[in-house]
């Protein structure tokens, strides 16, 4: 697959923005997002209050870089499969890879994905911010499942196929992220995804071969 390389500023805007992310995380965490506001989430990360509002609408908005960087991830490695892979065997493969902690930085996004979920049950702005990023993740894996279904492919099955994988991720996440469950293993992330996966798709003619 060629995909074009982000430039330096994209690098760079990225860079401040998943820094603002972090800072705004760690605040909700420590005070709740009642208990922060901009300004300090700007402090926390060291920019000016302006380069905030420059990337962000919100303080809860804030936080959507970290939520959205795991479901980038699971697309970036289903993209990279090849062909003849059966949709579903690429799929298993994909979410089990992402969510399994391979590193300390994929160990970190568990913990933050696990603290702002957390948070969301009592802040219906973050929990849209969660939501808005889930709608995201399922445009963006349309067009990799597309591909990996290949010609003649029904559009509405593969439409239902991204839907069904974007929510048992989701689903997973949530369940997990309220109880105190280790990141590997039984009730770990992945075991979860795995299962709502198989749950909602059993049934799709996409997924039979």
């Amino acid at each position: 697959m060629n995909h074009r390389q982000p430039s330096l500023t994209e690098r760079r805007k990225a860079a401040t923005q998943l820094d603002i992310a972090r800072a705004a995380a760690a605040l909700f965490a420590e005070r709740g997002p009642d208990g922060t506001t901009a300004e300090d989430i700007a402090q926390r990360a060291g920019v000016a209050l302006r380069t905030f509002y420059r990337y962000f609408r919100s303080k809860q908005d804030a936080v959507g870089p970290l939520l959205s960087g795991g479901a980038e991830r699971w697309r970036a490695l289903l993209d990279a499969t090849g062909p003849g892979v059966p949709p579903a065997e690429a799929l298993e493969g994909a979410v089990t890879d992402a969510l399994s902690p391979h590193d300390e930085h994929a160990t970190e996004q568990l913990g933050w994905t696990r603290g702002l979920l957390r948070a969301a049950q009592d802040d219906p702005a973050l929990r849209a911010v969660w939501y808005r990023v889930n709608q995201d993740s399922e445009e963006r894996l349309l067009p990799v499942l597309t591909r990996l279904a290949g010609k003649g492919a029904d559009p509405l099955e593969v439409r239902l196929a991204a839907a069904a994988a974007t929510d048992a991720v989701r689903v997973a996440l949530e369940a997990w992220a309220i109880t105190d469950a280790p990141t590997t293993g039984a009730g770990s992330p992945a075991a979860l995804a795995v299962r709502c996966l198989h749950e909602l798709t059993g049934g799709m003619r996409l997924f039979k071969g």
